[in-house]
């Protein structure tokens, strides 16, 4: 079973994740560092901002999980413009360190093995940054994607499109297609932390975390993964079962542990 953290706002969400990819990058200056986009991680980009400042992240190395097909790179919402713009410029990132899968319809085809291979040669992904959809997706595996899948193009569903449009001026400029990393590739990450607010995401933890391994619900993959850590905050936990023993576990445990 993941560990999960129930705190009491996204913002100590951050604050905690933050804190230890800090300790990540003080055992190893060029730690690899899996980055999630949208709103979710966004307190973790913050606080690391803050707790950070000053610091040479100049050999930190990042692979994003996903890109639209077909979108301009230099589009505000493309991945590629959201990582430059809340992680790579205001942490200090070498962008040349800093990868984001190729949505460039010409060579789709060969795109996401090529990606796994920038990993692969990386050394991997130290900690994995992710958030889960209302339909228990992560990245972009939407229900009934192979817990074996490597990166690849997938079509986004009717609900994910509706999520997004908000970052859109309308659902039609939504993408119909992305490159996402898979949930083969994901859990091959040494840690994932999975990160939900919001009692809109309730459902979803709960299947994720407590609910049997199921392709339906891709996020529930983390369960087959050694060092998985999930930090909601109360809302999110409000369908949680053992709520009560994942507060006792975490407040009894070793400082040094980390999470």
């Amino acid at each position: 079973m993941a560990e999960v953290v129930i705190v009491e706002s996204a913002a100590a969400a951050g604050e905690l994740v933050a804190e230890e990819i800090a300790r990540l990058i003080a055992r190893r200056s060029d730690a690899v560092l899996g980055l999630a986009t949208g709103s979710t991680p966004l307190p973790v980009y913050a606080a690391l901002r803050n707790r950070l400042a000053g610091a040479d992240l100049s050999h930190v190395r990042g692979f994003a999980l996903d890109e639209y097909v077909g979108i301009d790179p230099a589009h505000p919402e493309s991945y590629r413009s959201v990582i430059t713009r809340e992680v790579v410029e205001p942490l200090g990132l070498n962008p040349a360190l800093v990868h984001v899968p190729d949505g460039a319809e010409d060579g789709i085809e060969h795109a996401g093995a090529e990606y796994d291979a920038k990993i692969r040669a990386a050394g991997g992904v130290d900690l994995q940054i992710l958030g889960i959809g209302t339909d228990g997706h992560i990245g972009f595996n939407e229900p009934g994607s192979s817990f074996a899948s490597r990166t690849r193009v997938k079509t986004l569903t009717a609900q994910t499109r509706e999520d997004n449009a908000r970052f859109f001026d309308s659902i039609d400029q939504v993408p119909m297609h992305c490159i996402t990393q898979g949930l083969g590739t994901i859990l091959e990450a040494r840690h994932l932390v999975l990160l939900a607010y919001g009692e809109g995401k309730a459902d979803a933890v709960a299947a994720a975390v407590e609910g049997p391994l199921t392709a339906f619900v891709p996020g529930s993959a983390i369960q087959l993964h050694p060092h998985a850590t999930v930090v909601v905050d109360e809302a999110a936990a409000s369908k949680l079962r053992l709520a009560d023993y994942y507060r006792y576990t975490f407040e009894n445990k070793p400082a040094w542990q980390g999470i």
